[in-house]
């Protein structure tokens, strides 16, 4: 008996009287075999969402099941490429079809006759187990791609091909389980998206993900393994940010993933990722990148699958023992495409229509992060960093919300830092990190034990000096102390020349966490002996007339990063110009 649809609602459609389907199954819908997924069933309907554009579909057509879950396909050519949210590859589709998808496109995720170079390590009668790996190849310059055994197999190897060139779907090697079972396991395999990876052990989050920017590694730090919120309105530079971490960040491979963004920001994204040489393997950025673009003129329902492509294809390449970071931009897109969803299934709306599973689901999502023992014993991490876009900038809107819930970083972006030409554009006062005290001993050992005390300064003079220009405002500073005065010229030291950072200029664009340890350092020197001085009852004027304040701002430009000589001259510098004022 054929399962024909009786009902559709933009992207959800309805077949009655069946009980053949089960939920999450992948289904074919229609003459165009159109991608879906079983996402409700009652005894008198099933429901499904449909990943494609739902036009020119009529009551009657077809569905088919297909009794397994909607995956993706992971193996050798994931690096480099470029997917939508269902995981079809854009340059193959842009070269057979042109530049749009037609609906029911049905090429393969990944190239079926590309020959790899392989090196087999698994040898006959060996016994193999869940995430062992069998052997490796070569995906691209930056990247070697371990082909491991599946998570639920387990037994002994009774056949294994010779080192050479094989397709990935070619059988490697042939295991025998328990059961008598024999498994053929090609370069490939096939992962359920809405299932985590399993791991042997979650691991403590303990060192930091070094992305080169001073307010993030200094005084916002993310942890490996860990997740982080971006939030922030209409330009206020939330693609720009992630676009940066991509680029300098100290992760092996990076995930991003365009969630319902504008087609132009994914173009920009391509050309500069293609462009980009990379600063850790000297070789293109797009060598340890996957790019999964599902922009906001493709079908809304394909937004909530992206994301889950996404962090799927993160968690394998955890499992061989790389860091992984996967940016998503933008989550709210991903929200909404879930509310508009919901509002199709008639359920009672919560918060501003979204619906009341929406914490939840961002839970999911966020949990996946963490750092694990592999079921091969080795160590690897997926760090999430999620934009948010509250409308008119508003954080108390249920995504932003919801969010802070299950992310220990937030980096919260101001737009009026923005329109000053302050990037990143993070509001010191807003934002905050959790994951300080797991990485104060990788700090302490790497980074010296004064740099959190110092940090901690900073982020004390930053915060008196907020208070002390809401009294400037009222009654202007000419009433202040020298001492307050002092405060104000530091926390303008702070702002300008370390936490604004210029992502155009060679030197400041990335800084290793040892230049900005010497700039804290001369800064917090500068202002102990500028108060050194006032406390002699001199005044400040007589040091800002030095200019030593403006030469201290300039230090992140004409200072090279391997250069920590010249901050030993510049305090030098410091007490000479300080001390020779009569």
């Amino acid at each position: 008996m054929k399962n024909l649809i009786y009902a559709i609602n933009g992207p959800v459609i309805k077949v009655r009287d069946t009980e053949v389907f089960s939920m999450l199954e992948k289904v074919y819908v229609g003459p165009r075999r159109l991608m879906g997924e079983v996402i409700a069933i009652s005894k008198q309907e099933t429901i499904i969402q449909v990943y494609e554009s739902t036009s020119g579909l009529k009551r009657g057509d077809e569905v088919v099941g297909t009794k397994t879950f909607v995956s993706v396909t992971l193996g050798p050519g994931i690096i480099g490429n470029i997917f939508d949210g269902i995981q079809r590859p854009l340059k193959t589709i842009s070269e057979s079809e042109g530049i749009y998808i037609s609906a029911g496109s049905q090429v393969g995720a990944l190239d079926q006759e590309k020959l790899w170079e392989v090196k087999v390590i698994a040898k006959k009668d060996d016994k193999v187990g869940p995430g062992q790996i069998i052997a490796t190849v070569q995906e691209t310059g930056a990247i070697m791609h371990k082909i491991m055994i599946p998570p639920e197999l387990k037994g002994n190897v009774i056949t294994a091909m010779p080192d050479g060139k094989y397709k990935i779907s070619d059988t490697i090697i042939e295991v025998k389980d328990r059961f008598n079972v024999i498994h053929k396991i090609g370069l490939s395999q096939e992962w359920p998206i809405k299932i985590t990876r399993p791991c042997k052990e979650m691991l403590p989050l303990e060192v930091p993900l070094i992305t080169g920017q001073r307010i993030i590694d200094t005084v916002f730090p993310l942890a490996k393994g860990g997740a982080a919120a971006i939030p922030g309105g209409f330009g206020a530079g939330k693609t720009m940010m992630q676009h940066q971490l991509a680029k300098w960040c100290d992760a092996d491979i990076i995930v991003y993933v365009g969630c319902g963004e504008r087609g132009n920001e994914m173009t920009q994204v391509l050309e500069e990722f293609q462009n980009l040489i990379d600063p850790h393997t000297h070789k293109s950025l797009m060598e340890r990148t996957v790019l999964i673009a599902n922009t906001s003129n493709m079908p809304v329902a394909a937004r909530e699958a992206s994301i889950y492509t996404g962090i799927t294809i993160a968690e394998y390449y955890r499992d061989m023992g790389y860091h992984v970071a996967l940016m998503a931009d933008s989550t709210s897109r991903w929200a909404e495409a879930l509310r508009e969803i919901s509002g199709r299934l008639e359920e009672m709306p919560a918060e501003e229509g979204f619906p009341a599973y929406l914490p939840s689901r961002i839970a999911q999502f966020y949990e996946r992060a963490g750092m694990v023992l592999n079921l091969n014993d080795t160590e690897g991490s997926v760090s999430i960093i999620g934009a948010v876009s509250p409308q008119g900038a508003d954080f108390s809107e249920p995504v932003t919300q919801n969010t802070k819930r299950f992310v220990r970083c937030f980096w919260a972006l101001d737009k009026s830092l923005a329109y000053q030409r302050h990037y990143p554009a993070v509001n010191w006062h807003l934002s905050y990190t959790e994951y300080l005290s797991d990485l104060s001993p990788w700090y302490n050992h790497n980074a010296g034990p004064r740099f959190l005390n110092d940090r901690l300064r900073i982020r004390t003079i930053l915060a008196q000096e907020d208070k002390l220009m809401e009294i400037i405002r009222l009654i202007g500073n000419d009433v202040l102390p020298d001492d307050q005065k002092l405060i104000l010229e530091i926390g303008r030291v702070i702002r300008q020349g370390f936490l604004q950072q210029n992502a155009f200029h060679e030197e400041d664009t990335f800084v290793p966490l040892a230049k900005q340890q010497a700039m804290v350092d001369v800064i917090l020197y500068l202002y102990d002996e500028a108060a050194k001085f006032i406390a002699k009852g001199k005044a400040l004027t007589l040091i800002i007339r030095t200019g030593i304040f403006d030469e201290l701002i300039k230090m992140k430009y004409q200072i090279k990063n391997d250069d920590t000589e010249s901050f030993i001259r510049l305090k030098e510098h410091i007490f000479h110009a300080v001390d020779s004022i009569e």
